[in-house]
């Protein structure tokens, strides 16, 4: 009997000894999963069109383009040589350009589908920013003889390149003082040129006056009353009345003494509001971080040039002509405690 039970105990003791063998031993942990690599956030290309190389536009573009480029992150922004506010508008509305300059008629015209945008009004348009005013310059040769406005008729004139915001508006300033060069060709002879070429026509004999619109000073204009014989000439304070009563979007302003070389005394004319526009299908947050960057580094901004420093908070919301802002700029002045107008 006792055999027996020590012969059970043996096998019994021989089973767990196996069974242990077999099950004790720890699995080979599996190798760890590596990490997932997460990939690299997305650059965003954006474009910024401006105007021509000689105007605010172009050389305040740039200087926008390269402040983005260094503190918005994952964002590539360039600027674009353009004919400026009319051909801006219609790269947004063909989706050619992201965000564009633009005169603030131009843009609510181009809103609307008037004037140069007849039948084709873009609702898609949204402000990011009123930036600085562009100024209405008026520069005449010394030996034109032109006193006024109204001594341009039958002179040789340069109102801006073809369909351009400049040009737009010399024809409405030029059209109240009784000259509408659309309707009479023979009232005087226009070459429809930007502002690098009207400054070669007039260095050249070959134009007697210029309307240049854009941010004070003007390289265009410096130019000229750097090396030429030529003079700014003022508004009657009648004609800016009138200007103003039938053209809202425009407001009085001079051109202080000393803007530019022998420029001793204010010249009176009207201004209107420099607009930045952009789409409304662009995203909000990338709005919101571009405008953001714009008032947080201005110092950038008038580094290029000092018209910028006309781009403040107190300006951001004036002479938007009914467009509508774009989400993310209306959310960083919402922020910054702006009564932001209902879209």
């Amino acid at each position: 009997m006792n055999k027996r039970i020590a012969w059970v105990v043996l096998v019994l003791f021989m089973v767990a000894a196996v069974l242990g063998g077999c099950g004790g031993q720890k699995p080979a942990d599996k190798p760890a999963d590596k990490p997932a690599q997460q990939e690299p956030p997305k650059v965003r290309d954006i474009n910024l069109a401006t105007g021509t190389t000689t105007g605010v536009y172009y050389v305040l573009g740039n200087g926008m383009a390269q402040m983005w480029n260094n503190k918005v992150p994952n964002v590539r922004a360039s600027a674009q040589a353009t004919e400026a506010s009319v051909q801006n508008m219609n790269l947004l509305q063909r989706k050619e350009t992201d965000i564009g300059m633009s005169m603030n008629q131009v843009t609510g015209n181009a809103y609307n589908g008037k004037d140069k945008f007849e039948g084709r009004a873009n609702k898609d348009l949204r402000v990011m920013t009123a930036m600085y005013p562009n100024t209405v310059q008026i520069v005449v040769t010394a030996k034109s003889g032109v006193k006024s406005l109204t001594d341009l008729k039958g002179k040789r004139f340069v109102p801006g390149a073809a369909g351009s915001g400049t040009e737009v508006s010399a024809r409405e300033i030029l059209k109240v003082h009784g000259i509408d060069y659309n309707a009479d060709k023979n009232v005087m002879k226009v070459d429809f040129v930007g502002f690098t070429e009207a400054v070669e026509l007039m260095k050249n004999g070959q134009a007697d006056g210029a309307l240049i619109s854009a941010g004070l000073p003007n390289a265009a204009v410096m130019d000229l009353m750097n090396s030429a014989d030529v003079k700014l000439v003022s508004l009657s304070p009648d004609m800016v009345d009138k200007i103003v009563k039938e053209m809202p979007w425009y407001y009085p302003t001079t051109i202080p003494a000393g803007t530019y070389k022998g420029q001793t005394e204010p010249i009176n004319t009207v201004a209107q509001a420099n607009l930045l526009v952009t789409r409304a299908d662009l995203e909000e947050d990338l709005i919101y971080q571009l405008t953001k960057a714009i008032f947080e580094n201005k110092a950038d901004l008038v580094a290029a040039h000092s018209a910028a420093k006309d781009i403040t908070l107190e300006n951001a919301l004036n002479g938007l002509m009914g467009v509508p802002l774009h989400p993310g700029a209306a959310k960083y002045f919402k922020e910054k405690g702006l009564q932001v107008p209902a879209n």
